[in-house]
């Protein structure tokens, strides 16, 4: 096991910013000209809002696991889960934009949150800090998934 604190960060950051990165990517270059002739709903934020934050709940999530990762009562199953659900991070928005299929996301999405929620629950038996640090994340996730139940309402 990896008990350098440093470089423990840097390889979760790592691992944290690839979904992001990778995320990032396929919105960037399968978005337009698709999502902007959506109808989209009055509560869709305006573009510059994602990046800030999604940054910050990136960034917060990788304190949440590094935290809980230098807790002596950590569990490998539940570090396991927070790389599962960086997958499904990613996967939403290669559905989502690559694929341009908006029912196949909210899917994704709901087995997000359900795993961000496990995480929250696994996180709050060991490092309660870890638990808070997700709470964000929930909140941005149950708020992406009204924008896409209203997306698909609306198109």
């Amino acid at each position: 096991m990896i008990k350098n604190k440093s470089l423990t960060f840097i390889l979760f950051l790592g691992t944290t910013f690839s979904a992001s990165l990778i995320g990032g990517l396929a919105t960037i270059i399968y978005k337009e000209p698709w999502y902007s002739s959506l109808n989209k709903p009055i509560i869709n934020p305006p573009d510059w809002v994602f990046g800030p934050v999604w940054t910050t709940l990136y960034f917060m999530m990788t304190i949440s696991i590094w935290l809980y990762w230098h807790t002596k009562n950590r569990e490998m199953n539940t570090v396991y889960i927070y790389f599962v659900h960086l997958v499904f991070n990613t996967t939403w928005s290669i559905t989502f934009f690559v694929f341009h299929n908006m029912l196949l996301a909210l899917v994704v999405l709901i087995m997000l949150i359900a795993l961000i929620i496990n995480l929250i629950l696994r996180f709050r038996r060991v490092k309660m800090i870890s638990a808070y640090l997700m709470i964000p994340y929930l909140l941005w996730c149950s708020f992406a998934l009204l924008l896409n139940i209203n997306l698909i309402i609306l198109n």
